[in-house]
């Protein structure tokens, strides 16, 4: 199995593509499956981060929490910088309101599930980010309406609500958290410690599989919505695009700055260029009927990063070189 894992490691990248264009293709020619796919987004998800969880030793979380500088470095890429490069490109837009808060809704605020996955196989340090994840959902939750109100108006707080927030967090990452936690605690005693790590090791031998199935499974039931509306959606895919680039080019910025090391560098360049799309969906998708475009917007930019994560992951090694040997690598 050791060799299969390892052959599919190497051709990752490759994997992911097909993955993603067999989505499409699914999307494309089956647009009636879109809402089965779209229900097994959340599963899948969850099962894929308790794989990724899996392979972090949970107890240097705490450790990671307690590295100031780069949860500084997080913080402030995520809620100081990206908020000016964001109300930048959203002028773009500023004369449709649904575009508009879509596009702020899902630029606004930082990725904290799958983000994780991408760092981990792109030789970052994912514990540092996962133990920054709390801290970014808060502020991602406290820091959006004030976001909001200042680039969109009062008027567009009102139509948020924050209950998918918090559901999206019980269920991408408390639950999957607390199931690696007891597998990892069941792998340390001896009545359980076989099951336990046959866990483990199925898990890990699936990361790439999973991730496979959750791009094409995104990508597959959100095709379809996304091509009625193509001619209105087509003018975000430069700003998500030129968001990709800047927030590269200032995670490489701010990391030299900080002073951080290969694995923490290679963490906060994906944790400012990714997003929290899939979460802050279902806040999009609750706003009045006026205001349709606004959730296709939140899934436009989902398939412009999920491409751009995909080519991330080979890129970003080359732009911060070196061993990445204190990072949890997939």
């Amino acid at each position: 199995m050791a060799g299969i894992v390892q052959r599919l490691e190497h051709r990752q990248v490759a994997l992911y593509l097909a993955a993603m264009a067999l989505g499409a293709l699914v999307g494309r020619l089956a647009p009636v499956t879109a809402p089965m796919l779209s229900v097994a987004i959340t599963p899948l998800l969850g099962l894929l981060l308790f794989a990724t969880f899996l392979g972090v030793p949970l107890v240097s979380v705490g450790r990671s929490f307690l590295d100031l500088r780069f949860v500084g470095a997080v913080l402030t890429v995520n809620f100081v910088i990206v908020p000016v490069v964001v109300f930048g490109l959203s002028r773009f837009v500023a004369a449709d309101r649904a575009l508009l808060l879509g596009v702020l809704l899902v630029l606004l605020t930082p990725c904290v599930d799958y983000v994780i996955v991408f760092t981990g196989l792109a030789g970052g340090a994912r514990d540092k980010l996962l133990a920054a994840t709390p801290l970014l959902m808060l502020l991602q939750i406290v820091l959006l309406p004030v976001y909001l109100t200042l680039f969109a108006g009062p008027a567009a707080v009102a139509q948020i609500e924050v209950g998918p927030f918090v559901e999206a967090f019980l269920a991408l990452i408390v639950l999957p958290l607390a199931a690696a936690a007891a597998v990892q605690f069941g792998a340390r005693r001896r009545r359980v410690a076989g099951a336990a790590r046959a866990i483990v090791i199925l898990l890990q031998a699936l990361m790439v599989p999973l991730m496979m199935a959750t791009l094409a499974v995104v990508v597959g039931s959100q095709l379809a919505a996304v091509g009625a509306q193509a001619a209105a959606l087509l003018t975000l895919v430069p700003l998500y695009v030129a968001f990709l680039v800047i927030l590269v080019g200032v995670g490489l910025v701010a990391a030299r700055l900080g002073g951080l090391d290969v694995p923490a560098s290679r963490a906060l360049i994906f944790s400012g260029a990714t997003r929290n799309s899939l979460v802050v969906l279902p806040l999009a998708l609750a706003l009045p009927a006026s205001l349709a475009l606004a959730p296709l917007a939140v899934v436009t930019q989902t398939l412009v990063e999920l491409v751009g994560m995909v080519i991330l992951v080979g890129l970003v090694p080359r732009l911060v070189p070196g061993s990445p040997s204190g990072a949890d690598r997939s």
